[in-house]
């Protein structure tokens, strides 16, 4: 088949396209207003960017307040810190709590039953149940234009400035071992995916 997405003629029940770039790992980020109020949202159209500095990226569309910005966008912006989280096998309950629609004024670590812990070197707390907390101090946000308002997207950049691992996931060689952390992902529709021991395999790079 063929289609041209802007002219929606696919035919199809659902748009594919979220199905066909998968599977996308799913930043947990956690932020924190002016006022102190946490929040915790999140996004499938995440991904790491660079090595040195390490960077990563996440996109968030267009919220429902007057500004239409997403509370992680405006926290973010206003703020310039931020904390993602990993979700996994075992939180993946709270973590789809936590995309709940709500107000500014709501805390969603505490709504959905999440235990925060202090940050190092950012206000922005991390979630305990999480592996792997990656701090991060925001570069900008990149704007791009949708074909309606609520089609807008912004893409947030952030510097990795600090790193937790929980050493229950490192190999006694050192190594992260992807198998122990059940890392889930985002994949189309109401669909994901975990990595596993059965679902992991290696190739060495040639030369």
């Amino acid at each position: 088949m063929f289609y041209e997405p802007k002219k929606k003629n696919h035919g199809l029940p659902k748009n594919p396209f979220n199905s066909l770039i998968v599977p996308r790992p799913i930043g947990w980020i956690s932020s924190v207003d002016t006022a102190g109020v946490c929040n915790l949202a999140p996004y499938s159209f995440f991904n790491a960017v660079s090595y040195q500095p390490p960077t990563v990226m996440f996109s968030a569309g267009a919220g429902a307040g007057d500004d239409r910005l997403k509370d992680s966008a405006r926290n973010i912006e206003a703020t310039g810190e931020f904390v993602c989280n990993l979700a996994t096998w075992d939180t993946r309950d709270a973590m789809n709590l936590s995309s709940i629609s709500a107000g500014p004024e709501v805390d969603e670590i505490a709504l959905a039953g999440l235990t925060p812990l202090p940050s190092q070197l950012v206000k922005a707390p991390r979630i305990q149940q999480a592996p792997v907390h990656l701090e991060c101090r925001y570069i900008k946000t990149v704007d791009i234009p949708g074909w309606t308002e609520a089609d807008n997207y912004k893409v947030i950049f952030g510097e990795v400035i600090g790193i937790h691992i929980d050493d229950a996931v490192l190999t006694d060689e050192g190594l992260v071992d992807i198998r122990k952390m059940g890392i889930i992902s985002r994949l189309g529709y109401n669909d994901y995916a975990r990595v596993d021991g059965e679902s992991v395999f290696s190739m060495e790079r040639p030369g």
